[in-house]
């Protein structure tokens, strides 16, 4: 059995994951300046969000399997030096396309949290929920905190200075993993395209699976899709703000982020579902109140604080219960549920902007309650149509 994690280690994984991360996020704030910068419209440049969805999408479901089968701290550290190289491409990019295919490798690149979380959880396994929620934390922080850094940095340099800073930040955090990772021996003996088909096979093995997949998709479909569009919202009229003003509210954010490990202390003591019903009942909330009041900055603070509050914890109750299912899929199983839930995010996105562009805000606000009220369904329905339903999960 390997030594526990200690919490030097486990803290260091949560930032790392953080830095990782955040650079899904960084163009949410700058989108304007990147505009700008190649001369092309709003929503033309709005596809470099979704391109970098999409791209951690497919890193999910095509480099997360592998830490089941390759030495899961080698493979952090390929993903950490590729994904360096690749911020440091961006900060040369001579065009909006090379931008845009960056934009999708930097995406995949960036999944390393995702092969951290089920290697602590797997380690940890006795305090399995307060392990993932420390380390989401981290993750998390470092999404909403991406924004806060991206607006500030674009605001008193350039939005190109953002990428290269974020290529330092990930060399620390390369050269500091390689110190203190232990090495776990990998579980999965076949080849690649079948550990890709042991994958697949998660979802229809655990009835779980599917629904925190489904409800995670939801979730952070409402999620993104406020994201991204709030830039947009936020620089016109009545509010005219600025990049930087616009990055702050990931500050906000960052309230809800903190709730990640009292979350996780919740679901150790077996009270999941209920944490994600209350989890969807506030991410419905905070899209009814910006729909309402979509000039209020004090409802727009609460409705950010509500949904993070809802989309984070309901990531870490899933998270630390769909780890507990296998712990020789750990990996695999995450594919399925990381995957679907940032294709929910890319859905969200592409939703987002499509409804900006032809109804705006009204009709922004409008899917985020769908989306909000699928999660919501998904979860009630869960309890009482799981065939293979456990006590606690």
């Amino acid at each position: 059995m390997e030594k526990e994690l200690s919490k030097s280690q486990v803290y260091l994984m949560a930032v790392a994951a953080g830095v990782s991360v955040a650079n899904i996020y960084y163009n949410q704030p700058i989108l304007k300046d990147i505009a700008n910068y190649y001369h092309i419209e709003e929503a033309a440049v709005g596809s470099i969000s979704m391109l970098t969805q999409i791209g951690y999408g497919l890193g999910l479901f095509f480099l997360i399997p592998l830490g089941d089968k390759m030495n899961r701290k080698k493979l952090i550290i390929i993903l950490f030096s590729l994904l360096i190289l690749s911020l440091l491409g961006m900060v040369f990019a001579p065009s909006i396309l090379t931008v845009q295919i960056l934009s999708v490798l930097i995406g995949i690149l960036s999944v390393t949290p995702q092969i951290m979380i089920p290697m602590a959880a797997q380690i940890n396994h006795r305090t399995r929920g307060k392990t993932v929620g420390t380390i989401l934390s981290g993750l998390l922080i470092g999404i909403l905190a991406a924004r806060v850094l991206s607006g500030w940095i674009a605001e008193i340099s350039a939005w190109k200075t953002v990428y290269g800073i974020s290529a330092i930040l990930c060399l620390v955090m390369l050269l500091l993993l390689v110190k203190t990772l232990p090495n776990i021996p990998n579980s999965f003996e076949g080849n690649y395209f079948s550990l890709l088909g042991s994958a697949l096979k998660q979802f229809t093995r655990f009835g779980h699976l599917r629904e925190a997949a489904l409800m995670g998709a939801a979730l952070f479909g409402v999620f993104c899709s406020f994201w991204t569009t709030l830039t947009f919202h936020l620089s016109g009229d009545p509010f005219n703000y600025s990049s930087e003003k616009i990055g702050l509210f990931g500050i906000v954010a960052i309230v809800g982020a903190m709730m990640a490990p009292i979350v996780g202390t919740i679901t150790d003591k077996g009270k999941t579902r209920m944490a994600l019903i209350i989890c969807a009942i506030l991410c419905l909330i905070s899209a009814v109140l910006i729909k309402f009041f979509p000039t209020s900055l004090l409802f727009f603070i609460i409705a950010i604080i509500l949904m993070d509050i809802g989309v984070q914890g309901a990531q870490v109750a899933n998270s630390a219960r769909i780890y507990g299912l296998d712990k020789n899929a750990g990996s695999r199983i995450n594919t399925i549920y990381m995957t679907s839930y940032f294709l929910g995010g890319a859905l969200g996105t592409a939703a987002g902007l499509f409804c900006w562009k032809n109804g705006g805000w009204d009709m922004v606000t409008n899917q985020m309650i769908l989306w909000s009220l699928i999660g919501l369904l998904v979860v009630i329905l869960g309890g009482y149509f799981l065939k293979n339903k456990k006590k606690g999960v």
